[in-house]
């Protein structure tokens, strides 16, 4: 563990604390409507890394050009702008779905329709103008795959694709099952993180698809996730080696290390959009809710030790401060101190 890293078992009781707080406080994850803030960032951001993620290789500023002002800035292949329009508006869509639901839901956590629907969203502006090689009409976007696919890096082959049908329909009972487990408050026989991992690593072993199972499986993660409470996830590009990592390891049985960057992906999103967007200025949040493109968190911490910015330290370690007291800290922070007399 690099030092000062905190633990796996760290990062889930600080990530059950965190929903508890987000739920006591404010009545849990506001709406798209409510808060059109929060999701946008989470929007731009997923949109960007989790297509990086599969190779797509537009700057986030252009992402966010594409998506603000529907504008395609830079020189790339057509190709990329489509696979960001799609799993853009795909995410948009699974964010609405989950927390002020259309017709596609049927009541349960997630539904097979739902999760085709997603692929079909995601998909299909990259499919018309660059389709999968040797696809068959019915294993367009939104269709399941007809082809045998290649074992995965480490050696695990997917299924067959007949029995795609099968397996997924099976996938789809065990989230509604997990759902009202956590519904009912039944103790789970592991931290729900691991319980997300082993679910996430199925899907991706499916392998539903002819194409873009990646993006499809992290969307219809988030849909559970939200329609759990949580926020969405973000995986970052630069974690790309470490999540497949995971995923390996989880092809032998051990779902702890996907657990875990899951976990610290729902406490970040928590810590970086959600709590300062509803707690308003003058209420106390972690450091890394803070940071900014004026101060790091590193650079707050040492403010914080130093007694130049009006911060608490938590019995769990983690260092508090306002927005309010940043600003303060800001408008002071070339001021020379008064001597102590």
């Amino acid at each position: 563990m690099a030092r000062g890293r905190p633990s796996r078992e760290t990062i889930y009781r600080r990530l059950a604390s965190a929903l508890e707080e987000v739920n006591d406080r404010f009545g849990g994850l506001p709406s798209p409507k409510e808060s059109e803030t929060v999701w946008s960032d989470i929007w731009h951001l997923e949109a960007h890394h989790s297509t990086a993620l599969e190779g797509n290789t537009l700057a986030l500023g252009e992402v966010a050009v594409l998506l603000d002002q529907r504008r395609a800035v830079g020189a790339k292949p057509l190709k990329e702008y489509m696979e960001v329009e799609g799993y853009s508006a795909a995410a948009r869509w699974v964010y609405g779905q989950a927390l002020d639901p259309d017709d596609w839901t049927d009541g349960d956590l997630i539904n097979l329709n739902e999760v085709r629907r997603i692929h079909h969203m995601s998909m299909t502006p990259v499919w018309t103008v660059a389709p999968y090689p040797d696809a068959t009409d019915a294993e367009s976007p939104g269709g399941f795959r007809e082809h045998e696919i290649a074992p995965f890096d480490g050696g695990m082959t997917p299924p067959t694709w007949t029995e795609v049908p099968a397996l997924l329909a099976d996938w789809v009972a065990d989230v509604v099952a997990l759902g009202e487990t956590v519904a009912t408050g039944t103790e789970l026989a592991a931290p729900l993180p691991e319980h997300l991992a082993i679910l996430h690593h199925r899907f991706e072993c499916i392998h539903p698809f002819i194409d873009g199972n990646g993006r499809s499986g992290r969307l219809a993660l988030n849909l559970v996730l939200v329609r759990l409470g949580y926020p969405p996830v973000v995986i970052f590009k630069k974690q790309r080696d470490a999540y497949l990592r995971g995923l390996q390891r989880a092809d032998e049985g051990d779902h702890g290390a996907l657990g875990e960057i899951i976990a610290r992906a729902m406490l970040d999103n928590l810590n970086r959009f959600v709590v300062p967007n509803v707690a308003g200025p003058a209420r106390l949040v972690p450091l890394a809710a803070l940071a900014d493109d004026h101060f790091s968190v590193p650079a707050l911490r040492q403010a914080a030790q130093r007694g130049r910015l009006d911060a608490t330290q938590g019995s769990d370690g983690i260092w508090r401060s306002s927005r309010n007291a940043v600003n303060n800290y800001a408008a002071t922070k070339h001021t020379r101190r008064p001597k102590a007399t």
